[in-house]
């Protein structure tokens, strides 16, 4: 009885435990990108939420590095080569960051890979910067999102939350 007694509660902590993991205030999401080919680009992230919070210039302060998301790194794997606006990534697994500023941000992709989102103390090891293109949306967005807009061969790399949407065209290469 006490065996029994002792396994239910066990089990009974362990689904509280899991339950309270999965409400995470920042869920993970992904997204991904078929270039055809056997190319495949795939993001992993966590999604905060915007809480009638100003975000950019204020919670993401411009012209600092941004982990592109909540909790751990954004991830970015790709199983061929590409060109991320006109710079060369090889295949492989890396981390994105970015830099955001009221008219234009920065897109990191570096190296390291399953770290903490920041402080970002990473720049030896960082494969590329690029530019970002940086537009309005007509509507807010509640939750932080990164989604793959397919187009011709290539993609093009959308972030979007509160009125401001950055992008970036990916091609293979």
């Amino acid at each position: 009885m006490q065996k029994r007694t002792a396994y239910v509660i066990g089990m009974i902590f362990t689904l509280n435990f899991f339950l309270a993991c999965q409400k995470r205030p920042s869920p993970a999401a992904s997204a991904k990108c078929d270039l055809g080919e056997g190319k495949i680009i795939k993001t992993n992230y966590s999604s905060p939420r915007m809480k009638g919070r100003k975000i950019y210039g204020e919670l993401v302060p411009f012209g600092q590095v941004w982990r592109a998301g909540a909790n751990e790194a954004t991830t970015f794997v790709t199983s061929g080569d590409l060109l991320v606006g006109g710079k060369t990534v090889p295949a492989g697994s890396y981390t994105i960051f970015t830099i955001p500023a009221a008219d234009n941000w920065t897109l990191i992709i570096n190296k390291k890979t399953g770290e903490w989102g920041i402080p970002y103390k990473y720049a030896n090891d960082e494969l590329a910067r690029v530019s970002m293109k940086v537009s309005k949306l007509t509507t807010p967005v509640e939750n932080f999102t990164i989604a793959y807009d397919k187009s011709g061969s290539g993609c093009t790399l959308l972030m979007d939350w509160e009125t401001t949407r950055a992008s970036v065209d990916i091609a293979p290469k």
